[in-house]
C-alpha cells in the first residue's frame, strides 16, 4: 500500500468510523448515482488523485472522470471531477474527497497568487516546512502545481543553519565548518540565517553559498543585496504576505520563502451534487 492510499484510508476511517448512519438510512444499497464536484471560486485545482482514490476506496468499480487539468488557473471556476458508482459510497466519500481537494487546491491557488505577485522580477517564491503534519508531500506538490518552488522537504535533505544552531556551535564560522564536516554531500545546499551586516560578513567569509535574510525590512534587504554583491544567493524570510511579496522581490533577492503558502492557504470553495441514476 502506498502512502497516499494509506492516508486516504485513515481519513475515511476518521470520518466514517463504524458506519455512515445517515446515508445507510436514506440510500438503498443498490442505488447508483453520479457525483459532480464544482469549483465555485477563482483558483487552481490540485488533489484530483487524492479525491479519486477516496471514491475508489469505497467503491472499487466507480468510474472517475477528471474534468480539469491540475494547476490550471480558472477565474470563473467550473466542473472539476465526476464520479459514477454506488450512490451510498459517493455520499460517504464526499466530505473526505472534498477536504483533500479543497485544501490542496487552496495551497495551489495561494502559490499561483504568490508567483503572480513577483512576476517581472528575478525572485522566486519558496515554500517552507510549515506544513500540516502528514500532508507535507501533498502540500508541496500543490505548491509546485501552483507555480511556486519547493524548498527542502525536511531536515534530512539540505543544511539550513539557523540562529539556535549558531548559538549551539559557538558562532557562524564554526557552525558552517561542523555542517560541512558532518554532511559533505549536502555542502552545496548549505544556507545560513543572518540578521545584520556583521553576520552577513561572517557567513560570506566562511564561504556560505546561500544566506537567509531573517525578518529584514526593504531597506535592509537592499543593503544586504549590495553588500553580498553576488557572492551568495539571498533568501528573504519572515512575515511575508501576498501584499508584501512584490516589494520584497524588487529589492534584488533571488528567493522569498513564504510559510503562508501552506499554513494559511484558504480552502478553495468546492461543492458536490449527487444525481440518483435510474
Amino acid at each position: 500500500m502506498d502512502d497516499l492510499t494509506a492516508l486516504v484510508l485513515r481519513a475515511l476511517e476518521e470520518d466514517i468510523g463504524a458506519g455512515d448512519v445517515t446515508t445507510v438510512a436514506m440510500v438503498p444499497e443498490q442505488a447508483r448515482g453520479r457525483a459532480l464536484i464544482t469549483q465555485k471560486a477563482p483558483g487552481s485545482i490540485y488533489g484530483l488523485e487524492a479525491a479519486e482514490r477516496t471514491f475508489l476506496a469505497l467503491d472499487g468499480e466507480a468510474r472517475v472522470e477528471r474534468l480539469v487539468a491540475e494547476g490550471l488557473w480558472r477565474e470563473h471556476g467550473g466542473e472539476v471531477i465526476a464520479v459514477q458508482g454506488r450512490a451510498a459510497a459517493l455520499l460517504s466519500a464526499e466530505r473526505t474527497a472534498i477536504n483533500f481537494l479543497a485544501h490542496l487546491s487552496g495551497v495551489a491557488t495561494m502559490a499561483a497568487r504568490a508567483s503572480a505577485a513577483v512576476q517581472g522580477t528575478a525572485a522566486r517564491v519558496l515554500d517552507t516546512r510549515k506544513t500540516t503534519p502528514g500532508l507535507r508531500a501533498l502540500e508541496k506538490q500543490a505548491v509546485a502545481a501552483g507555480g511556486a518552488v519547493n524548498h527542502r522537504f525536511g531536515l534530512f535533505d539540505a543544511i539550513l543553519i539557523k540562529e539556535n544552531h549558531i548559538a549551539a556551535a559557538g558562532g557562524i564560522a564554526e557552525a558552517i565548518a561542523r555542517a560541512r564536516a558532518a554532511a559533505p554531500e549536502l555542502a552545496g545546499t548549505l544556507e545560513v540565517e543572518v540578521r545584520d551586516e556583521q553576520e552577513i560578513a561572517e557567513a560570506l567569509d566562511a564561504g556560505a553559498p546561500r544566506l537567509l535574510l531573517d525578518n529584514m525590512d526593504e531597506d535592509q534587504l537592499r543593503a544586504a543585496v549590495a553588500q553580498v554583491a553576488g557572492r551568495a544567493q539571498l533568501e528573504a524570510s519572515g512575515g511575508v504576505s501576498l501584499q508584501t511579496l512584490g516589494a520584497i522581490a524588487r529589492t534584488g533577492v533571488e528567493w522569498i520563502s513564504m510559510g503562508a503558502l501552506t499554513h494559511s492557504a484558504p480552502a478553495l470553495d468546492l461543492s458536490l451534487t449527487l444525481e440518483i441514476l435510474p
